[in-house]
């Protein structure tokens, strides 16, 4: 906050005769601030709401950290959170109320595809800019039904072909697949069975066993797993959420299975793996940012993920994985307002549809042809040891 001067009496009624004389005036030219808004609809209940409120609270730190930074001038942003319990009419009515308010600039959407899905002719009609935080590639594909959608967060080509590369470095044969039963589950295990038909040398040789779905509202994998493990692999490739992750894990454990455990990104939750000790030896797929405390400095790209860890620990008490996507969402728009002379809902889309930087998740380009802005550089490779999340390296 800036400090507050004193000022005489006669200084105050001279000013008060300035103001009364010019109330007329535009609030450009007496230096009042302008509140963008940015609409969110996140899951904050249901059952991903441990990914809705990491989203929460990196959408609040990051715009706090926007506003104190000053980059926007007389702009400033302000976040208006809907939570839609990942029920998709619900999700539908909070957009149709943020397209409705014309000072909302954009909206930010949670993980629930089939919520973003749903609202699209929506955002289309109403031509608001949107950025999707969901994994499944069907929130902004296809690009021509979907011009006023963006896409946050790994691709599910791009886990499957780093995933494949494990599975091959470690010379599994025989893999299971674990896979929710969602739009993004199933898109997960088809580029998983893809990846692996299409890679050429030893990753040939890898057979799927078997193929097991979960409702993503399953709170018990353990049938599913029983099933699994009857395929008899030596590897398991679990394509979920990080709580059905961690009970999968656990299943696996339980059984005895002696084969390796391999998440995709979707999975990535906390950093530290408290009460999860199954997950200990589990290899996940996700981005550099989840372990970036591990990570010495040596570009400007790699300092802002370090600061922005280390920001979001000392506010929050812990890291969780996701909150990079959100962070990197209201960097999109930030970007679009300080490059836009105006605050219009077709500027911000044109500039954001070009977006070329280095988030806090990874390198992110955005072209009129591909909305899912990720680029397959930002995925690394994790391990789990000692309870939390390092470089496999």
């Amino acid at each position: 906050m800036r400090p507050i001067r004193s000022v005489t009496l006669s200084a105050l009624t001279a000013a008060a005769l300035v103001l009364s004389g010019s109330a007329c005036q535009s609030g450009e030219e007496t230096g009042s601030v302008e509140e963008i808004i940015i609409g969110a609809d996140l899951e904050l209940s249901g059952p991903t709401a441990a990914i809705g409120q990491a989203y929460r609270r990196a959408l609040e730190l990051k715009i706090s950290q926007v506003n104190d930074s000053g980059v926007l001038g007389d702009r400033t942003l302000k976040l208006d959170i809907k939570d839609n319990g990942t029920d998709t009419s619900r999700s539908l009515t909070n957009v149709g109320e943020f397209a409705n308010n014309p000072d909302v600039a954009a909206i930010i959407m949670g993980t629930c595809a089939e919520c973003v899905v749903k609202a699209v002719d929506t955002v289309e009609g109403r031509r608001i800019p949107t950025i999707a935080l969901a994994p499944a590639g069907n929130v902004a594909s296809p690009v021509n039904e979907r011009q006023w959608v963006f896409k946050v967060g790994p691709n599910a080509v791009d886990n499957a072909a780093a995933l494949t590369a494990e599975l091959t470095a470690d010379k599994r044969t025989r893999v299971g697949v674990l896979f929710a039963d969602d739009a993004y589950g199933r898109e997960g295990r088809d580029a998983l069975e893809d990846a692996i038909e299409g890679a050429a040398g030893a990753a040939q040789d890898i057979e799927i066993s078997g193929k097991v779905p979960v409702r993503p509202t399953d709170t018990d994998v353990s049938q599913a797993m029983e099933t699994l493990l009857e395929t008899e692999p030596d590897a398991i490739v679990v394509w979920t959420f990080a709580e059905q992750a961690a009970l999968a894990a656990a299943n696996a454990k339980q059984a005895k299975f002696r084969g390796g455990l391999y998440f995709d990104a979707a999975a990535a939750g906390d950093l530290f793996l408290s009460g999860q000790p199954a997950i200990n030896g589990a290899t996940m797929v996700f981005t550099q940012t989840m372990v970036i405390d591990g990570v010495i400095a040596t570009t400007p790209a790699t300092a802002a993920r370090k600061q922005w860890f280390r920001d979001y620990t000392a506010q929050y008490g812990s890291y969780y994985g996701f909150s990079s996507f959100a962070a990197d969402a209201v960097q999109m728009v930030t970007n679009a307002l300080q490059q836009s002379p105006t605050v219009s809902r077709d500027s911000i889309r044109s500039i954001v549809e070009t977006s070329q930087f280095d988030g806090l998740s990874g390198p992110i380009r955005i072209t009129p042809d591909n909305h899912s802005g990720l680029m397959p550089q930002a995925l690394t490779v994790l391990v789990a040891r000692s309870g939390r999340w390092h470089l496999a390296s």
